[in-house]
């Protein structure tokens, strides 16, 4: 398969980047992609965790602070979050188009990935953040701002869209090690014992490992 097989099949647009990293090299270009692909797919499992993780973590304390599972009915009525709703209201109303009742499990499943994350934001510090720091009860608490928080999981979270939107990952592997090692840090910040689990089924390291050595 050559050069223009993968522009037919995966765009010009797509593979453009990849020839343009390894000028007069196509070979190499198409390793290349072939290993962006990889890279995405160790890393799902990681960032399936962290995902889940962190909802029901935050759904545990939101459970909490509102005093009921159905949390998110009191958010338009809330003063300072009312911006958030719009997001709840697209997920009651997918819930609804599939024809499925409507219960807060279903609601705290079908929430983005972005409402989870934007709930740390500084905007909503003051009414939230006493309460939701609690999600992260293994984190030392010398450490546990809303700031040594927000800012890893926002970067958790533009890999996340990346992977899952089959952007490119693989321009910087030291960086992309480096954001791999944070996942797993912040996964133990919400439970002691996500590391080893993740430790069973992450192979992220050994296709890294294998990437390194297709692009010398």
């Amino acid at each position: 398969m050559n050069r223009q097989y993968f522009e037919k099949v995966f765009s010009n647009e797509r593979m453009q980047n990849f020839f343009d990293r390894h000028p007069g090299d196509e070979a190499k270009a198409i390793v290349h992609y072939q290993i962006n692909i990889e890279l995405s797919e160790s890393l799902y499992p990681i960032l399936s965790v962290f995902e889940i993780a962190l909802r029901n973590s935050l759904n545990r304390e939101l459970t909490t602070h509102f005093g009921t599972p159905d949390w998110y009915i009191h958010i338009a009525t809330t003063p300072g979050l009312k911006e958030l709703n719009q997001e709840i209201t697209n997920a009651i109303r997918h819930i609804v188009k599939r024809g499925e009742t409507i219960s807060a499990a279903k609601v705290v499943a079908e929430l983005t990935l972005g409402f989870w994350v934007r709930l740390l934001n500084v905007e909503y510090e003051l009414i939230l953040w006493k309460s939701l720091r609690r999600s992260f009860p293994y984190m030392p608490k010398s450490e546990r701002t809303r700031h040594h928080v927000s800012a890893p999981i926002n970067k958790i979270r533009n890999l996340r869209n990346r992977v899952f939107h089959h952007e490119p990952i693989s321009w910087n592997l030291a960086k992309l090690d480096s954001i791999h090692t944070e996942i797993i840090k912040v996964n133990g910040w919400l439970n002691k014992d996500l590391p080893t689990f993740i430790s069973s089924i992450d192979s992220f390291q050994d296709v890294l490992k294998n990437a390194i050595e297709k692009l010398k």
